[in-house]
């Protein structure tokens, strides 16, 4: 079963696997850590490390994808935008309509110089490489 395949504010899901718990419509974001991640020629190109909390929008912003690196050493991280992910129940893993290589290449930053994510600017270009709406995008202004 397919649910939410066309949604431009969240995740897809596709597949009609279901986990323990109480999920995928509804998930602790803890459980997703370290959730592999695949490109769209299939490539394996790292694990979910965080998932970012729009706090005052109440929504989910990005997931951070760590790719390289060895025990935790010279890892990349890169900031996917939610919506560009699609989450695979059937495989367990989340996949990215780009290539490996365009994710690779795509801009990163380690884990003790983190850019500022509520900054507009790099929001709207991490979207725009990613070819998504940013997500704050008709979404009511914070008061």
């Amino acid at each position: 079963m397919d649910r939410n395949l066309n949604s431009n504010q969240g995740a897809a899901i596709v597949g009609g696997g279901v986990g323990e718990g109480p999920g995928p419509e509804v998930m602790a974001a803890s459980s997703l850590d370290d959730t592999k991640v695949y490109s769209s020629d299939d490539q394996h190109v790292g694990e979910i490390k965080e998932i970012m909390i729009d706090v005052p929008r109440g929504r989910v912003a990005y997931a951070v994808l760590t790719t390289g690196g060895f025990l935790g050493m010279g890892d990349t991280l890169h900031a996917i935008p939610w919506s560009a992910l699609v989450m695979d129940t059937d495989a367990k893993c989340f996949r990215i309509g780009l290539t490996a290589d365009r994710i690779k290449n795509s801009p990163g930053f380690n884990k003790d110089s983190w850019p500022s994510m509520a900054d507009a600017q790099w929001g709207t270009d991490v979207h725009r490489y990613y070819e998504r709406e940013p997500y704050w995008v008709g979404s009511s202004p914070v008061l």
